[in-house]
């Protein structure tokens, strides 16, 4: 992981609230980078999977001086740790790795509202899964149902990145509108937004390139308010 609501209904913002929070507050949760050992995931190494093929060389942007204008500051520690990354990992490029990773942000907003534990395990670390599957009880124990879509994704920028000990982790700065809803067990709707809501959320994603599956795994969230 900046809102506007019907000042006339003073009880259904004060939900939405409650719902923005209760759901960033998951996603919103740090946990251990560590992504030594290759995920399980059912994106096939063979079809290329969220973070597409594998080149068999090199591209040609990794000879480029400007490769991450745009991604990072030049000279700083996030540019540093991206060449570090490309370094060890003929596979990682700019454009495929941030394609990648976007369209995991919205499979796993989608796949936490829907309570879809198979989509998650497959692209989370078992600690930042553990923490999604508690707060899905939770929603199932009191009958309760979230649907949340990702309506645009505005900006997303390299916050940090590093390669150590043979796991490369790359922290991004997701700028993001999402529309939230939230219904009782007889389908009622209790609380939400009217309009998309605008947050930011660092995620960090890991990888060992010696990994044969080219997909990153979640591995540490945070929500700026």
């Amino acid at each position: 992981m900046e809102q506007a609501f019907d000042p006339s209904i003073l009880v259904f913002a004060a939900l939405a609230v409650f719902v923005l929070w209760k759901l960033h507050s998951v996603l919103g949760v740090r946990s251990e980078r560590d992504a030594s050992a290759p995920p399980r995931n059912r994106f096939s190494p063979s079809k290329g999977g969220l973070f597409g093929p594998r080149p068999a060389a090199p591209a040609p942007a990794a000879l480029d001086a400007e490769r991450w204008t745009g991604l990072a500051e030049q000279g700083s520690k996030a540019w540093a740790g991206l060449d570090a990354i490309a370094a060890t990992d003929p596979s990682f490029t700019r454009e495929r790795f941030i394609e990648g990773a976007r369209k995991a942000y919205e499979m796993i907003v989608s796949a936490f509202a829907k309570g879809d534990r198979d989509t998650l395990r497959r692209l989370l670390s078992s600690e930042v899964y553990d923490n999604f599957a508690r707060e899905i009880a939770s929603r199932e124990a009191n009958g309760e149902s979230v649907e949340t879509s990702v309506v645009a994704i505005d900006d997303t920028r390299v916050e940090d990145a590093s390669s150590e000990r043979g796991v490369n982790n790359v922290t991004l700065r997701f700028a993001v509108k999402l529309l939230t809803t939230r219904r009782d067990r007889e389908g009622k709707l209790i609380g939400g937004e009217e309009h998309p809501v605008s947050i930011v959320d660092l995620w960090t994603f890991a990888r060992a390139p010696a990994s044969r599956d080219p997909n990153w795994r979640l591995v540490a969230t945070e929500s700026l308010h």
